[in-house]
Order: structure tokens, then sequence, then C-alpha cells
């Protein structure tokens, strides 16, 4: 069930995977980054990623107290998709840009559970690069340098800074049962969120042309390696 009248639980991360578990699915089925992809639309992927990130990482970081936005600047993921893009050279896409922007509406980022509940998506997201990472270098030659960086990340530190989130949640998101409403509601409203900026990639949208310098791209992954929801 997508609600935030999940049952009750002592933890706050089990809370949030049951209550965005079906929205889980629905983002792997629409991105489909398990199944062979072309540069164009790996490309198309990391524009939304990046469009999402660049208004939704000001808003969290507002929503945080004061004492908490040091640690998150330390890891937010926006500059790494900028970088892809340039490195690939993919034009602005004004279709991903307006459906990322208007995607903002769903979100109600008011409080440290709201703001906790939505990192839990793009804290849990950031794992399965990790395994994504190694094939892009080994059937294609993307690095970090070169085309991979949104999706490598922190690289080695990645499950360290998960580990560290998921304690940091627990401790800060509040323990009151509105707290944690708040927080799965948040969890819940940023699944949407991506879904709608996502939803002409699922669509068969063109893809966005790419420069003939950038190498040709298909890749096989697993749906739980690569997946956009968070792991266990």
């Amino acid at each position: 069930m997508t609600t935030t009248d999940a049952p009750i639980s002592t933890e706050l991360l089990p809370r949030l995977r049951r209550c965005t578990a079906p929205l889980h699915d629905e983002i792997e089925a629409l991105l489909r980054l398990g199944a062979p992809m072309p540069l164009a639309r790996y490309g198309r992927i990391l524009r939304g990623f990046h469009e999402f990130l660049q208004l939704w990482e000001q808003r969290v970081r507002h929503a945080l107290p004061e004492s908490l936005r040091p640690w998150f600047d330390a890891r937010r993921r926006a500059p790494f998709a900028a970088h892809d893009l340039a490195v690939l050279a993919l034009p602005h896409d004004d279709t991903m840009r307006a459906a990322a922007r208007a995607s903002q509406h769903r979100l109600r980022l008011d409080s440290p559970a709201a703001a906790f509940g939505s990192l839990y998506v793009l804290e849990g997201s950031a794992l399965g690069g990790q395994v994504l990472t190694p094939m892009l270098l080994a059937r294609h030659g993307l690095t970090p340098e070169r085309g991979a960086a949104y999706f490598h990340g922190f690289g080695e530190r990645t499950g360290a800074m998960w580990r560290e989130f998921r304690q940091l949640a627990d401790a800060q998101a509040g323990a009151e049962e509105t707290d944690r409403n708040a927080a799965c509601r948040a969890a819940v409203q940023t699944f949407q969120a991506l879904i709608e900026t996502f939803a002409s990639v699922g669509a068969g949208a063109p893809d966005l042309p790419v420069a003939s310098t950038a190498p040709s791209m298909s890749f096989v992954s697993t749906a739980a390696a690569t997946s956009v929801a968070t792991p266990q």
C-alpha cells in the first residue's frame, strides 16, 4: 500500500519500505534500467535526475535543521549528473525540465521528518549505482570522469554513507507518530514526483541526440542492482 498509515514500526526505515513498495515497483518498470539501453536513453535518464535534483536538493536542504545542512551538502549528487551531461554533450530537454518542475508540486517538504522521508528514496538509489558502474566501465569504457559520475556517486564510501543515513534518520526524523507519518508521506510523494519527471521516458518520447564522439552504449543489469528505490 502507498499510504502513510503503514503498520507502526519502532524503526523508520522498515516502515518507509512498506509504504513505498508499490511505487518502487512502478518506477523500476518505468525506467527499465535492467534492459539494454542506448546512450541516448541513458542520457534522458541522466537529464531527468539532474533536472529533478537541482530543485529537490535545495528544498530538502531548507527543510533540514541548520546543523545538518553541511552534512547534506557533502552528499549532493546533482553535480555528478551535470558532469555526465557535459561529458556526453547532451542538449537541454525542455520536456524533462518542465516535468521536473511540475513534479515539485507533489512534494510537501516542511519538516525534518519529511526531509528524511524524501531523502530515503534518493539515498537508497545510490547503492544500485555501485553495481552498475563496473558494468559501464567493463562494457563501454565509461568512468566517473567520462559519463558515469552520477551512478558512481561516492564510490566505495556509498555503503558507509547509507548506514550513516539510516542511523541519522532514526535519530533526527522524530519519534512521534505524526513524524513517522510525515516521513512516509514525503517518501511516497518523492516516488510520485520522480515517476512524473520520467513519464516521457516511459512513453517512448524521442531520445536526445548525442555528440558523435560519445561512445555507444547498452547495458544489462538486475532490477535490484539498478533500482531507484532503497534496498533492505
